[in-house]
């Protein structure tokens, strides 16, 4: 992957306070919801907290094809991820999102039973920006 575009990528997921994350219903149409980024370590890795109770977590348990989103509509850039998602309910992966606004939607805390965290991997990402459009594999992430 060229090291400029990678760069661009990096920079449009860092600065990105919303992620649009895509799952598969039970009829096979795509479900898409703008979920917050609240971590910015790996391109290929990219964890969301979310309720357990919500309908994605299901979705995602029958089929876990997925894509995440990030865009910057001021200047038309896009990083399309496409991949899977893990629900996780374990404890090290579900402290890795937590922070101190997490009691307001957890009372329990990090072992609440509504918390669950999904772990994405991506297979792939298409950028885009000033008309150009490229696809890249995770491996060159």
């Amino acid at each position: 992957m060229d090291g400029h575009i990678k760069a661009e990528i990096r920079a449009l997921r860092e600065n990105s306070k919303i992620a649009y994350v895509a799952s598969v219903n039970e009829d096979g149409y795509p479900q898409i919801k703008a979920m917050m980024v609240l971590e910015h370590e790996s391109l290929k890795v990219q964890y969301f907290s979310t309720n357990t109770s919500s309908k994605r977590v299901g979705q995602f348990q029958k089929n876990p094809k997925a894509s995440v989103y990030y865009c910057d509509g001021e200047r038309f850039k896009g990083a399309l991820f496409t991949g899977t998602v893990e629900v996780c309910k374990d404890h090290a992966t579900r402290a890795l999102l937590w922070d101190d606004n997490s009691w307001k939607y957890y009372p329990k805390g990090v072992d609440d039973e509504d918390y669950s965290v999904y772990k994405f991997t991506a297979g792939t990402v298409n950028y885009y920006h000033g008309l150009n459009n490229t696809t890249f594999s995770a491996e060159e992430l």
